[in-house]
């Protein structure tokens, strides 16, 4: 199990790897001033306010972004911080054998799911 500054440090880690995978796709600005206009949640209730649609329309340019190599490594990291903030004593384990993945792993691929074992038998295809 992770300790408590090991997984402060990854969440840095992953923070830091989402800004440079936004900032390559053109999105920080964009993605920072979202998440500060998110909090309000008096327009919630107006499916036609514009800020709705601006987020609609947001939400499609994500997904088209997603096809790509870097969508998808964005995509990656943004589950990774889902998982260490829903559930921090499981994160670092691995999502085959339940093995830790490993300090080091993780420092190096902050969103890796699976210890290097289950990775390469992956790769090489084994079961």
């Amino acid at each position: 199990m992770l300790s408590k500054s090991q997984l402060e440090h990854i969440e840095k880690r992953l923070l830091q790897e989402r800004g440079k995978a936004l900032r390559s796709l053109g999105l920080f600005d964009q993605m920072a001033k979202a998440d500060r206009e998110s909090g309000d949640s008096d327009l919630a209730a107006y499916t036609d306010h514009m800020a709705d649609q601006g987020t609609e329309a947001m939400e499609r340019e994500k997904a088209a972004l997603f096809a790509t190599k870097e969508g998808r490594y964005l995509y990656r990291l943004e589950e990774a911080l889902r998982r260490l903030y829903n559930d921090p004593d499981t994160f670092g384990t691995c999502h085959t054998c339940g093995a830790e993945v490993g300090f080091e792993r993780l420092d190096a691929l902050p969103h890796a799911r699976y210890c290097i074992d289950c990775k390469l038998k992956e790769e090489r295809g084994e079961d």
